[in-house]
């Protein structure tokens, strides 16, 4: 099994935190975590605070690291309005300054770097225009949208043009399911509070969202494993690839597991925006929080922006699937898979299980 030292960009984020476990449990590897925020949790990581908006603040945190054989990049800059965010030349422009100043500060002093693993999603698709192609397959032209991803990529590929010693690996996951407090886009924050509010409040459980789609998520500890086979696999060399669970639902059908895990009855569906009904209910969650002793913090720094990537996902006129194929990274080589009811019990029960979420 390969060994070295990687280097995590937004390593309290979903995606970085699960990368991080997924590093700590294998033997051989250094990791180096870098977030402005201590973790909250034990961990043998040691925990780099740099600003990657500030270049001189990266060359000073990031400039003394030595021997990084690997750079997982889950770092990501979004906006208080979060979808209108994601086409504002702002937006682009920093997150494509953040990449470029932590391989401006890391890359000169290490080089046995090896891998750069960097994230994008189903936005590279178009799917927050509108109906997206199905499936959204890797060797789509590129969309004419403005996305940071693509000047994060350019970026990427430019460099490593230049004579860089080595590859990279872009992953496109959809809907990532795990839990960072404050994530930006993290259904499970968001649905495990929307249903222990309502249960607090003595009503059923709704299904807020509005038709039919079908769609995909990706299990954060899934894509952890993809990350990690991507930075040893010759096959994932400067290649991309969507990385899914690998079934497809929609998610009206996954809120029975929701209420069975907090024991609740399903009520009659009801189309409402969380961001608007969610507004007021930060009282309810601090009754519930001292009630359970729960280590959650408030309810806007546990859930970000979160009720309004929901309302993202939940409801979309006009919109039937949104699917990617996996058949690409299932041929070179990675082919893990989970079910994705049985994912989100146990991403419910384990933020249960940590007093994040109430019994």
């Amino acid at each position: 099994m390969a060994t070295g030292k990687v280097l995590i960009a937004g390593a309290l984020g979903i995606v970085g935190r699960a990368v991080l476990e997924h590093y700590e449990a294998l033997p051989g590897w250094d990791i180096v975590a870098l977030s402005r925020r201590a973790p909250d949790f034990p961990t043998r990581a040691r925990f780099v605070s740099a600003d990657l908006r500030d270049a001189a603040d990266c060359r000073v945190k990031l400039g003394e690291l030595r021997d990084v054989t690997h750079i997982v990049y889950c770092a990501l800059y979004e906006k208080p309005e979060l979808g209108k965010g994601w086409l504002e030349s702002d937006q682009i422009a920093t997150n494509a300054a953040m990449l470029a100043n932590l391989m401006d500060a890391v890359e000169p002093n290490n080089p046995g770097l090896r891998h750069v693993a960097l994230m994008q999603g189903t936005k590279a698709y178009g799917v927050h225009l509108g109906q997206m192609p199905i499936p959204g397959k890797e060797s789509a032209p590129r969309h004419i949208h403005p996305n940071f991803y693509w000047a994060q990529e350019d970026f990427i590929r430019a460099r490593q043009a230049s004579g860089a010693g080595w590859t990279w690996t872009v992953l496109r996951p959809q809907a990532v399911i795990g839990y960072a407090a404050g994530s930006a886009m993290n259904l499970l924050a968001a649905m495990g509070a929307y249903a222990a509010i309502s249960r607090e409040l003595g009503l059923p459980l709704i299904w807020p969202g509005s038709g039919t789609r079908l769609t995909e998520a990706t299990d954060a500890r899934l894509l952890a494993r993809a990350i990690a086979w991507a930075g040893g696999s010759p096959a994932a060399a400067n290649e991309i690839f969507n990385v899914t669970n690998g079934d497809v639902f929609d998610w009206q059908s996954l809120f029975p597991v929701l209420a069975r895990v907090f024991g609740m009855e399903i009520g009659a569906p009801h189309p409402m925006s969380l961001v608007a009904i969610m507004a007021d209910k930060a009282p309810v969650w601090r009754r519930i929080v001292e009630r359970y002793g729960l280590a959650a913090p408030d309810l806007d720094a546990m859930i970000g922006t979160s009720w309004q990537f929901a309302d993202f996902a939940f409801s979309r006129p006009g919109q039937t699937a949104s699917i990617l194929s996996t058949i690409k990274i299932r041929q070179a080589g990675f082919g893990d898979c989970v079910d994705s009811a049985e994912m989100l019990e146990w991403w419910l029960r384990e933020l249960q299980r940590r007093r994040i979420l109430p019994p």
